[in-house]
């Protein structure tokens, strides 16, 4: 058995198309298809499930891809441990993080880089429940979210910070220094688009208060927040950590009362050890005070 046609199987899973795992294994589709062959052979038993196209795996080759999405995690570990033998700790950290985290990985990057300059990251905006799933397959190290999803359960956890939620309006904007989620509601909002948690935990706080926003923008993009907000005159709720990232001499911060807060944070596997390089990460992540440094762009 090789390990590249383990490397098969698990991309053959990922991109879920013979000819799509082919090109991004850079081999032909027919090394591909009598690697795979050789693996049933070996192991006596069918893998896939034969067609015209890839059409899933058996039961026994959900089993084997398993062991095989095990068996790379565990040599890309061995890996990192052995280039920590040499006092030069690299690799790839792959990152999941819900959108409205994306700009948080940066406090985390920052210090990293700083002191593990040959580590490499790769950071993917993806949902909670994504972001568990691909933690399960080993198509991620760590996981930027929310920690009081319940599709989070079972994995290990790191709080950085509890985020607020905001009103971003434009500098000139005549507000009170706090609006209530009724008043908030009465304003021409952009926000996130319904599909999103986040969007769905603002509408909830909405109906918490009794209150209907008045959304005339919606968009999956944190920037076209800003852009709107500054630029055309609408109003947004967004997470306060955002604000780090804003020009403030253009739009400005208001409290929304009752206030709405969630807890977020690191997530991984939960494993008697972390990876060398997961492990490096957390611990840069478990001494940063994110929580002071996001407060003060209220102040």
């Amino acid at each position: 058995m090789f390990i590249r046609q383990l490397d098969y199987l698990v991309t053959l899973a990922r991109e879920k198309h013979f000819a799509k795992a082919a090109e991004a294994c850079h081999v032909s589709q027919p090394a591909l298809s009598s690697a795979i062959r050789s693996l049933e052979k070996e192991l006596g038993v069918m893998i896939v499930q034969r067609g015209r196209r890839f059409m899933g795996f058996t039961a026994e080759g959900e089993r084997v891809l398993v062991w095989a999405q095990q068996t790379l995690t565990s040599l890309s570990h061995m890996r990192e441990d052995a280039s920590i033998a040499k006092s030069s700790m690299a690799g790839t950290l792959r990152v999941g993080a819900i959108p409205t985290t994306m700009t948080v990985s940066a406090f985390i990057t920052a210090p990293s880089r700083a002191l593990y300059p040959n580590i490499r990251y790769t950071i993917s905006s993806l949902s909670t429940a994504e972001i568990a799933a691909q933690l399960d397959r080993f198509e991620l190290d760590l996981g930027l979210t929310y920690l009081d999803e319940k599709t989070i359960d079972g994995f290990e956890s790191l709080h950085l910070f509890d985020e607020r939620y905001v009103l971003l309006s434009a500098r000139n904007a005549q507000l009170e220094p706090t609006v209530t989620w009724e008043q908030a509601g009465r304003l021409p909002l952009c926000l996130l688009t319904g599909k999103m948690r986040n969007r769905q935990v603002i509408d909830a706080a909405f109906r918490r208060a009794g209150a209907k926003a008045d959304v005339i923008l919606e968009t999956d993009s944190i920037f076209a927040l800003y852009a709107n907000v500054s630029e055309a005159g609408l109003f947004s709720i967004v997470p306060h950590s955002l604000l780090n990232f804003c020009d403030m001499a253009r739009v400005r911060a208001t409290p929304v009362l009752p206030y709405l807060t969630r807890a977020i944070g690191l997530i991984a596997r939960n494993q008697p050890a972390l990876a060398p390089i997961t492990a490096a990460v957390w611990e840069i992540a478990r001494g940063l005070e994110l929580q002071k440094r996001f407060d003060l762009a209220l102040v």
